[in-house]
């Protein structure tokens, strides 16, 4: 069994910055494509960045210059550095990840379950 554990949420100020974390447990051979995801009240689930497993990187419009994904292979763990917060930026964020396993072995998609993140004065 696969899963996606994230870590790193909770209330920051207008321009502050947090770190959120996701790591993979389980039996798999490999992880491909990663990603967060976020959803604030009301809305629908938005892509906000993705990580190859060549490390080629891509992000919403409204984060650019402000988020960072990343991704450590050795620890099955992606990162998003998120800085200049904003309160628009409130919402359950999301880890997201294709991986291969013996039962997978061209990939199966898995969801962590979600981490909120305030941005309030």
């Amino acid at each position: 069994q696969v899963h996606l554990v994230e870590s790193g949420g909770g209330w920051v100020q207008p321009g502050g910055s947090l770190r959120l974390s996701c790591a993979a447990s389980g039996r798999f051979f490999s992880i491909d494509a990663m990603a967060w995801y976020r959803q604030a009240p009301g809305k629908q689930r938005e892509l906000v960045a993705t990580i190859t497993s060549g490390d080629i990187t891509n992000y919403t419009d409204s984060v650019k210059g402000r988020f960072t994904i990343s991704r450590d292979n050795a620890e099955n763990t992606v990162y998003l550095q998120m800085n200049s917060l904003k309160p628009e930026d409130t919402a359950v964020y999301f880890c997201h990840a294709k991986i291969r396993s013996s039962g997978n072995y061209y990939g199966a998609l898995y969801w962590g379950q979600g981490t909120q993140v305030t941005v309030s004065s």
